[in-house]
Formats: structure tokens, sequence, C-alpha cells
């Protein structure tokens, strides 16, 4: 398998979760951080939330705090772009 698509989180107590595989952050507060990845869009949900560690470089990310719950949905950027053609004749 790429490397450059493999991701991996390892969750550590609820409270130290390791990403890899992160593109980038869409946006974070205490409650939430949001991470565009390589397998979609991360929604991470807690308590007292910090990103104690990014590099976008190696796709790597550290968060801390009370992690509650981790939620995949499908990122915008990552649909299958659909030429006009198939669309007239669908």
């Amino acid at each position: 398998m790429d490397e450059k698509n493999v991701q991996s989180l390892l969750l550590e107590n609820k409270e130290l979760l390791n990403v890899t595989g992160v593109e980038g952050v869409d946006n974070f507060n205490d409650a939430t951080v949001v991470l565009i990845t390589n397998k979609g869009r991360l929604t991470i949900k807690g308590e007292k939330l910090t990103i104690s560690k990014l590099n976008v470089d190696e796709g790597k990310l550290i968060v801390k705090g009370v992690i509650n719950s981790l939620l995949y949905s499908e990122y915008e950027g990552q649909k299958e772009k659909i030429s006009l053609v198939k669309k007239l004749f669908k």
C-alpha cells in the first residue's frame, strides 16, 4: 500500500490522539477539531482539546484533552470530478 494513503489513529486513555495522514486543519477550538485527511474529513469532539503537535509535511498531528468521539465524513475536495459529457448522457 502506498505510504501516502496510509492513515492511523492511536488513542491513549481517551486523552492523547496521534493521527497520521493529515493534510490540514479545517478548524479547531477547545471542544472540536476538524481535520482534512487522506481518508476524508475527521471531526474530533471532546473537552479542553489542544493541538500539541502538527506537522503537515509529514502528515502527523497530536491532540490532547478529553476525547469523546471521532467521526469521518466525506470531504468535498475528494469528490470525483464528473465531466459535463457524463452528466449529459447519464
